[in-house]
């Protein structure tokens, strides 16, 4: 029972929202566009839109290694075969002929794609184990934007005969999403064995493109993303990938699966920018982003001890059990950290949406089940109990001046949507409304022209509809 219910939380970890299912673009045959509900990917994505990256805005490339270059020296080196060398050599002048002929959006997001591919190359970052998922980006990229539709930002997408769940990042094309088909695969488990056949399809498709990177297999991400540069990797999509193929090994009992997952360990025992590991004092925190060391997002941390705990559980791989160990003992220390005491923090400072909210919460649950760690089963407790818990609200100004410009200010609890109504008598003297996150903030009015005692009227509404308001009074003296 608890195996299901973790992989009904993992079917949503990228679109964590359990509203109705979200609608994915899928190009099927005769370049003939139909949209669908995906009952695995719902919500919005978890990780938040990259910074748009145009075209015309990527850096310039050294003139000594360009993708066709690169190519030809890991030919030369005996990395690729001829017949590979031939086949990518191919896709890439058929992408650049696709940008000739097409304008717009879609001439400026096939070049984006493209760019990416040069910078990479230009990084010396072009090795023979990433063109597989480079030239499926290409190829998938120049099929759509030469017959498919244009695309909304955050868009899902699939192919027609293909599993793999695709992204739109607007100013960098379509992108494989990791940890969107990692979490969908969790998701065709938890459905069920009549869901199984499309399991192994989409682990088929995923396992060959993953990299090698960190001493082993690594699946990577390849857009410029949040200040971070291609090729990047993340815990959280790594450790999902690991959670996807342990259910595999489960519904088809093929140890193949499990001696992937452990190839795919070795990203966790090294330091950034190259791997997810961060040493502390007692433990192991695990990254959400490789080239953010600073970035402590306690969903992603979370997730990562799920799916190493899970591999270790089912295989009894020693190496995994120490990993989840080290980072289990940071997370307990941390964990009390993210809770403000009326909502949770998504990183610190920055408080949850009620997506994130809910997900981190039932993340906690899921290891309290699995540990009996007081730590993650009382702060489960807290988090589900702050979802029917209102925001409290306190008036901390009391006097100002007339003819001059005031601030009020308040103590919020949690983030909500505050309004402040101001009124002298039956008189309303000025009202407005507007999003604070937790702590002292202000609303700033415009100068009181009379003299005397007004009442200050204060109401909120938090993330997941709790209301509740105060008043008080301020005293305006000449």
């Amino acid at each position: 029972m608890v195996r299901r219910r973790l992989i009904g939380l993992l079917a949503v970890a990228i679109f964590p929202s359990t509203a109705a299912a979200a609608p994915v673009v899928v190009l099927g045959p005769h370049d003939r566009a139909t949209v669908r509900n995906d009952p695995f990917l719902s919500g919005p994505a978890i990780t938040p839109a990259p910074l748009a990256v145009g075209a015309d805005s990527a850096p310039a490339h050294p003139k000594q290694r360009t993708v066709r270059s690169e190519l030809a020296r890991l030919y030369r080196i005996h990395a690729i075969t001829r017949a590979a060398f031939r086949g990518y050599s191919a896709s890439f002048n058929a992408a650049l002929a696709a940008e000739r002929r097409l304008g717009g959006t879609r001439a400026a997001e096939l070049t984006a794609v493209t760019e990416n591919l040069h910078q990479i190359a230009a990084d010396g970052s072009l090795t023979a184990s990433r063109l597989p998922a480079l030239f499926e980006t290409l190829d998938r990229n120049r099929q759509w934007w030469t017959t498919g539709p244009l695309l909304s930002s955050g868009q899902r997408v699939e192919f027609a005969g293909s599993q793999l769940v695709w992204e739109y990042y607007p100013g960098q094309g379509i992108e494989l999403q990791v940890l969107g088909s990692f979490g969908k695969a969790d998701g065709l488990y938890a459905a069920g064995p009549s869901d199984y056949p499309e399991l192994g399809e989409l682990l088929s498709e995923m396992i060959p493109l993953a990299a090698q990177r960190g001493g082993g297999l690594t699946w990577e991400y390849y857009f410029d993303f949040d200040g971070g540069s291609p090729p990047w990797t993340s815990a959280m999509s790594q450790a999902t990938g690991l959670e996807a193929l342990t259910r595999a090994y489960e519904a088809f009992g093929n140890a193949n699966y499990l001696r992937i997952a452990s190839r795919a360990l070795p990203i966790f025992t090294v330091g950034p920018p190259v791997g997810v590991n961060v040493k502390t004092a007692l433990g192991t925190r695990y990254l959400q982003y490789s080239f953010a060391p600073g970035a402590a997002i306690l969903n992603a941390f979370l997730q990562t001890l799920i799916g190493l705990y899970d591999f270790a559980h089912v295989s009894g791989n020693p190496l995994a059990a120490r990993l989840f160990a080290a980072g289990d003992a940071e997370a307990r220390a941390e964990v009390p950290q993210y809770d403000t005491g009326a909502w949770s923090l998504y990183q610190p400072g920055i408080e949850d949406t009620l997506d994130y909210h809910t997900l981190v919460t039932g993340f906690l649950q899921e290891l309290c089940e699995r540990t009996d760690a007081a730590v993650y089963c009382t702060t489960a407790d807290h988090f589900e109990a702050y979802l029917t818990t209102p925001p409290v609200l306190q008036l901390l100004t009391a006097r100002a001046r007339v003819r001059e410009p005031t601030t009020i200010r308040f103590r919020l609890s949690k983030y909500s949507h505050v309004g402040i109504v101001i009124t002298q008598g039956a008189q309303t003297t000025f009202s407005t409304s507007a999003d604070f996150p937790y702590g002292v903030d202000a609303f700033s009015i415009p100068p009181l022209t009379a003299a005397g005692v007004y009442t200050i009227h204060l109401a909120g509404t938090d993330l997941a509809g709790n209301f509740a308001r105060t008043q008080g009074t301020l005293q305006v003296s000449r």
